[in-house]
């Protein structure tokens, strides 16, 4: 199917229960025309997000001695005094998507009662994997599992305040390479698994129903409309807006960053490229053209083409592993994981009464990743779950 207009998109099939409000879709937007690209944007938000983040890149490029520490104590204080707030978040989304599940509110059809998807599972799967988790899986698919697994295995450490302070999960498995390796792989999945795709997918399906089913933008401030009413449409609304384009953008940044440093690093390991900067930024370059482009040429000729290829790669590479390494072990590793994990998930998932704060709050310093504080914490990377989503509506909402 050739790609849809954003008019025919917003347009439902069959019945809705549209939004009784005064407000039209666009009416404070401003519409330029640069070349060959057309601009449609809030010029409020646009103005406050943009001038926010070039405000804080000029700031970080020119006070980097001093503003790196500010950033490190900040995280750490998020870290250790909000970690409790992202766990009980994130059982509180797993909660809400098998609640729609197994209740009559998982049966109500995206974009009306008679919409149709525009992509098949494997095109949808394809594009939710590559914008939800592509980098991080490619980055810390190996690093994680055996980190965690080198912390289990040493066992706890307790200083002399009486806290660990040891980075590994749970109660460790101290001598025990088995159960080591088996909670390792709980710690990883668990941090892969239920909870980051219930994140995506509670905002994605907040966000399509009330774009395509309720009748209002497809922005973040018509998610609280429920609660703020008609002020969704003036400050209240422009604040949550503004809040969720610098999020997305440094979880983009984020991601992005991390893909340019694994390929710099394989580039020199392959070719002796150089390392450092420089090549860093010619990559993350490299990478945003391609990302231009892909989402230039729309979601059916660039951004599904792309991630379907991207889903190749990795399924590939997934069966050279599979193929030359121990194979059996694999296959029957991979159950016994799954296990493992459902049996560690509510001990993994608990938000309070944790001794392993290490690995609760930043997972272990040489990754920097673990437990449920991943460095972008779930937050980035949503946008193309807002298209995605409403085009698979003829499946129940969750």
């Amino acid at each position: 199917m050739s790609d849809k207009s954003h008019e025919d998109m917003m347009t439902p099939d069959g019945k809705v229960n549209p939004i009784d409000t005064d407000y039209q879709v666009g009416q404070d937007n401003v519409a330029l025309k640069l070349g060959p690209f057309g601009f449609d944007i809030h010029n409020r938000v646009f103005m406050i997000s943009g001038l926010a983040i070039l405000a804080f890149i000029f700031v970080t490029l020119a006070f980097q001695n001093q503003i790196g520490p500010v950033f490190g104590d900040l995280r750490g204080w998020l870290t250790s005094n909000l970690d409790w707030f992202f766990l009980s978040a994130g059982n509180i989304f797993v909660v809400a998507c098998l609640v729609l599940v197994v209740s009559p509110l998982g049966k109500v059809r995206l974009g009306g009662t008679e919409a149709k998807p525009d992509y098949g599972y494997a095109g949808w799967f394809a594009m939710l994997f590559a914008a939800g988790m592509g980098i991080g899986l490619m980055f810390y698919g190996v690093s994680e599992p055996l980190t965690h697994f080198q912390t289990a295995l040493g066992g706890t450490a307790t200083g002399a305040d009486g806290i660990r302070t040891d980075w590994a999960p749970l109660g460790a498995a101290a001598g025990d390479a088995e159960a080591a390796r088996r909670l390792g792989m709980s710690a990883t999945i668990f941090h892969w698994g239920l909870h980051p795709w219930a994140i995506y997918a509670v905002l994605a399906l907040g966000l399509a129903l009330f774009a395509y089913n309720k009748g209002l933008p497809l922005t973040m401030r018509s998610v609280f409309y429920p609660i703020f009413g008609e002020r969704i449409w003036g400050w209240t609304g422009h604040v949550i807006d503004i809040l969720a384009i610098i999020a997305t953008l440094f979880g983009l940044a984020t991601s992005l960053g991390l893909g340019a440093s694994q390929a710099s690093a394989g580039l020199h390991f392959l070719f002796d490229t150089p390392l450092g900067d420089t090549t860093e930024v010619l990559l993350v370059m490299g990478i945003t053209a391609a990302a231009i482009l892909s989402v230039v040429a729309g979601v059916d000729k660039g951004v599904k083409r792309l991630s379907e290829i991207n889903m190749i790669l990795a399924l590939l590479l997934l069966v050279f592993v599979i193929a030359v390494g121990p194979t059996i072990a694999i296959l029957t590793g991979f159950f016994g994981n799954l296990g493992t994990y459902l049996q560690n998930l509510p001990a993994l998932s608990m938000p309070f009464g944790r001794e392993d704060a290490n690995f609760t709050q930043a997972g272990h310093p040489s990754t920097g990743h673990g437990g449920f504080l991943g460095p972008h914490l779930w937050v980035c990377l949503l946008r193309v779950f807002h298209v995605v989503v409403p085009s698979v509506s003829s499946s129940p909402v969750c």
